[in-house]
């Protein structure tokens, strides 16, 4: 089997290392820094499994990595999407299916417009895997799985034997949804991102604080409610399209109130170390709002989702409210 990765982030680095240390799996990178990439990867999960594969090309060229493989991942930021599936498809092969580790940013919009609606599909509805790169192009750590995670499937002949394969090769329990909308429109990141980051900064956005703060590890009652209430706004957006199974971030986190669900989150074991979109300046840290939390999740997530209630004359004041905030922020540092 081959596949070509679309991206050089954390998740494209992860990715990488976990489906070459398939025998049977040929991987390729499309990435704007070939000439930083290594031919070998090695990946280092959080129990000190160490995942090991060989790339068989990198380059920036689609033309030199796309054609021929089964399937086309990406592994990218929302701006970056539409992009890039103009870039490759005039080199998929017949039959080939493209997926994204990310759908909530546009991936399956997108990909109906520029590939068509009879266009072989899948992406996640949350990622499955915690990443974070060591060395560039060379290795990276697994922080966390999950459980099982959820993929929407389009156009693919049997989809079931395809998510056996979506489970064998990325090594996680996989269900298949019954819809792309379902993994198309998610309170994972665009909501839990963009809430917390609104309690964390809004209203002192220049305050220099004395350490980057631990983003779950140091949650707050004050995150948990503004979670619980723009995610009340986002299921009043699903009922009215007639989404069903994806679950509220409360029966997701295993809670039932504000306090709880701070108690689950700031506890998670592979969320410890993960710190916040900040910067050193003046001699502590400040709020970095060219960071990917905001450039992607405020956009590219939490404005879709803002934008289908006002399309379907739902109020959502929360999420309005938080994204507006965002949105200013990120047209300062433009």
């Amino acid at each position: 089997m081959k596949v070509c990765i679309c991206g050089g982030g954390s998740l494209g680095h992860v990715c990488a290392g976990v489906l070459s240390s398939h025998d049977d799996v040929q991987v390729s990178i499309l990435s704007g820094k070939p000439e930083q990439w290594n031919r070998q990867i090695e990946v280092t999960d959080i129990n000190g499994r160490v995942f090991s594969g060989h790339i068989a090309e990198v380059s920036s060229n689609p033309a030199e990595v796309v054609a021929g493989c089964d399937i086309v991942f990406l592994c990218l930021p929302g701006f970056m999407i539409a992009r890039t599936l103009e870039r490759i498809k005039p080199h998929l092969s017949h039959g080939a299916i493209v997926g994204a580790i990310v759908s909530s940013t546009g991936f399956f919009f997108e990909a109906h417009r520029i590939l068509g609606t009879d266009a072989r599909l899948f992406g996640f509805q949350r990622t499955p895997f915690i990443a974070r790169v060591k060395q560039y192009g060379h290795s990276a750590h697994l922080l966390g799985y999950k459980p099982r995670v959820h993929v929407a499937v389009e156009n693919v002949p049997d989809a079931e034997a395809f998510r056996q394969q979506v489970e064998r090769l990325w090594i996680t329990p996989t269900v298949l949804l019954d819809n792309f909308y379902q993994a198309a429109l998610t309170n994972s990141n665009p909501i839990l991102h963009t809430g917390r980051l609104y309690t964390m900064f809004a209203g002192h956005e220049t305050r220099v604080h004395d350490h980057n703060i631990l983003f779950y590890r140091e949650w707050t009652d004050e995150a948990s409610q503004m979670l619980i209430d723009m995610d009340a706004e986002f299921f009043t957006l699903l009922r009215k399209i007639g989404v069903e199974g994806i679950p509220t971030l409360l029966d997701y986190y295993e809670s039932h109130d504000a306090r709880s669900l701070t108690q689950k989150i700031s506890s998670i074991a592979a969320f410890q170390s993960i710190l916040s979109p900040m910067k050193e300046a003046g001699g502590g840290w400040v709020a970095d709002f060219e960071s990917r939390y905001f450039t992607e999740d405020f956009p590219y997530g939490l404005a879709f989702i803002d934008r289908l209630c006002r399309e379907h004359g739902i109020e959502a004041p929360c999420i309005s409210k938080v994204l507006a905030w965002g949105m200013r922020q990120i047209s300062k540092e433009q």
